[in-house]
């Protein structure tokens, strides 16, 4: 057989392998005898997966192929690269955290921070909150704590800088804190600022008054009568929802601040104003701590006014202002005026 006669019957065992090639999903590259024209030209196949192939058989000089050996063992075949699949992308809106759980990036921020920052007035306000042997204590901070667990964090910083409970309420409004835990009332004036969770303990306004100074003031009327038409002085707390709740409920009353609560039941038991106007709590708690004291102070619970106390959130927060309200329902532990109370007794 001549060169012309050798390369041409080679011819077909190219396009064989270029077919099967191109079965199996790989591309190749044949080179074609001298002188062939398109029809006879070595194909070339793409696939997903690209697979690498030795060169091409060499030629002699006549056309014929120098190889001595022929189909798939006469080509190198590189394997292809097993890439490790890609975590998938984090749904719009949720990011990812480094325990790999999504969340609304309010409790990312939280989470990637490891400690839930809880702004608290810096007045201890026993037993919702005290720092007792050096240790922070209390029912509000109870619930903190608690707050932080589910939300599987392992630390809790108490801010204290305020120094009164509309400070609290601003702490939270400038994202200084995660939330406002601090006994604070539910008030319009605060709602305007930040957002509020549903109430976690419901509380009726009441009042203690001097005997001698109601007396005197009341003139022989029966006591819901003047309460109701308060005209004489009035104690509050500086800057606290009592104080906003006064100008409202009474208006009539000659309103007096000052700094502090004990500060306002000075006052009453002074004389220098007739009256101071709180939650019931406070005002039993004052009585339940000294009894001797209803020798000169009166006390009425307003039933028809309520004062309920909430978390405070702010306002870019939404995912978690609904996180706090779900685990304020389904805690066990709901708060009442007497298991608050039984706190405070426990607390001796």
């Amino acid at each position: 057989m001549n060169k012309t006669t050798t390369a041409t019957a080679r011819l077909p065992l190219r396009r064989w392998i270029a077919a099967a090639l191109l079965a199996c999903g790989m591309s190749a590259a044949i080179a074609a005898p001298p002188g062939a024209g398109p029809a006879s030209a070595g194909a070339t196949a793409t696939a997903p997966a690209v697979t690498a192939l030795a060169a091409a058989p060499a030629t002699t000089s006549g056309g014929a192929v120098a190889a001595t050996t022929t189909g798939p063992a006469a080509m190198a075949i590189a394997p292809a690269a097993v890439a490790t699949p890609a975590q998938p992308a984090a749904p719009a809106g949720l990011v990812r955290v480094a325990d790999g759980r999504l969340l609304a990036p309010e409790i990312a921020r939280i989470v990637e921070r490891g400690e839930l920052v809880v702004a608290m007035l810096g007045t201890d306000q026993p037993p919702f909150f005290e720092e007792r042997d050096g240790e922070l204590v209390g029912v509000e901070v109870d619930m903190a704590h608690e707050i932080a667990r589910e939300l599987k964090v392992p630390k809790v910083r108490f801010n204290r800088e305020a120094k009164t409970f509309n400070q609290v309420v601003d702490v939270v409004a400038r994202r200084e804190a995660d939330l406002g835990i601090s006994k604070l009332s539910r008030t319009l004036a605060r709602a305007q600022v930040i957002r509020f969770s549903e109430p976690y303990l419901r509380l009726n306004h009441a009042l203690v008054l001097n005997r001698v100074a109601f007396a005197r003031l009341a003139l022989d009327r029966p006591v819901t009568a003047v309460v109701r038409d308060f005209g004489g002085t009035l104690g509050v707390i500086e800057k606290s929802s009592f104080a906003d709740y006064a100008t409202r409920n009474f208006s009539h009353a000659t309103l007096k601040t000052y700094p502090k609560w004990d500060d306002v039941v000075t006052a009453v038991r002074k004389g220098e104003v007739v009256g101071a106007y709180r939650d019931e709590f406070e005002i039993k708690r004052l009585l339940k701590a000294d009894p001797t004291a209803s020798l000169t102070l009166r006390t009425v619970t307003l039933k028809d006014l309520e004062d309920t106390l909430g978390i405070a959130v702010n306002m870019q927060d939404p995912v978690l202002l609904a996180f706090v309200n779900q685990y304020l329902e389904q805690r066990p532990a709901k708060l009442d005026i007497d298991k608050v109370l039984q706190a405070v007794t426990d607390a001796r």
